[in-house]
């Protein structure tokens, strides 16, 4: 036993070696962008629409996705946010926030670390506008005024986790041993030219294709690296300590894209294909005649039996 152990250990730092020096198109920390002072600049920076005409497909699939209105949800993350705030925010003692006009860009990463990793490129001025349009769109939903709820959603689902933000901003990891990403560059499985005017170039990220890559929203528990840490999305410490750690090899991208045939839609269980892939369930049932006591005699009764075996690589129900 101990030498399997022995083995494993080995096995393991050469993967983490082999995985920090493959080769990576990054280069050095790109000077800090200009920060985008609206929510349209902030869109328009990583409008994934540019990409329609080469990946129409891709785009269709993504534009069915929740990562296309990841502020907004099912929806119903932009009110838990504004619950996170209400409840949350304004009542620790030390975070500076006892009004909307307080919030700041860095208050709202807790949330925005992961629904909209980019809020980082946008003035504090950008953070308020966002919770005023959810609040806005709370207030007129709730009046009925369907025309001006339905316009300021649409302002919320343009906050989103597109293209650019999985193939430029996130994309490489180890930013040390593979550099950073360059602001002219897509990334991708490939290296040459990339027919874009902004992004001229294609490289290759290589934990792209790998759970890390999704670990880094879909993470470990608890954000310690923020002043407030969140607890939030687990899947991918369960993934790595109950499904990796017992011999399970199947990467996040290859059943939430390869194995359901939903390419960029990344579903869970929202899509029935992917229930069918997460869970077996087996229910049986039976009637009986039972005598309850004296008073009551003999009543019908009913046994259901309901087994559910989780067939996934992590937890769930997660995030």
């Amino acid at each position: 036993m101990k030498k399997v152990v022995k083995i494993g250990i080995s096995l393991f730092a050469m993967t983490a070696l082999w995985a920090s020096g493959a080769q990576c198109a990054g280069g050095p920390e790109p000077a800090p962008q200009t920060k985008a002072k609206t929510i349209k600049e902030l869109v328009a920076r990583y409008d994934s629409s540019r990409c329609i005409e080469c990946h129409e497909d891709a785009y269709d699939e993504w534009e069915s996705s929740l990562h296309s209105h990841s502020v907004l949800g099912t929806p119903r993350t932009a009110p838990t946010i504004i619950t996170a705030i209400d409840k949350g925010l304004k009542l620790f003692p030390y975070s500076g926030v006892k009004e909307d006009k307080d919030i700041t860009v860095e208050s709202l990463m807790f949330c925005a670390k992961c629904h909209l990793p980019q809020l980082d490129e946008a003035t504090d001025d950008v953070a308020r506008e966002i919770v005023a349009t959810i609040r806005g769109w709370q207030k007129a939903s709730k009046e009925g005024n369907e025309d001006l709820a339905d316009e300021l959603e649409e302002t919320i689902a343009s906050l989103n986790i597109g293209c650019m933000v999985c193939h430029n901003k996130m994309a490489i990891i180890h930013k040390w041993a593979d550099g950073y990403a360059q602001l002219d560059t897509v990334y991708g499985s490939q290296d040459g030219d990339h027919d874009d005017e902004k992004f001229p170039k294609m490289a290759t990220a290589p934990a792209l294709g790998e759970s890390i890559f999704c670990g880094q929203c879909h993470g470990l528990g608890p954000n310690f690296e923020l002043d407030e840490p969140s607890q939030c999305a687990t899947a991918y410490g369960s993934y790595l300590y109950a499904y990796v750690a017992h011999g399970g090899s199947d990467s996040c991208q290859e059943c939430h894209m390869h194995k359901s045939g939903l390419g960029h839609d990344m579903q869970a269980y929202n899509d029935e294909t992917m229930i069918k892939m997460a869970v077996d369930v087996k229910v049986e049932a039976r009637s009986l005649f039972w005598r309850k006591n004296k008073e009551d005699g003999v009543i019908p009764k009913g046994i259901i039996n309901v087994d559910l075996y989780n067939k996934t690589g992590h937890v769930i129900p997660d995030g």
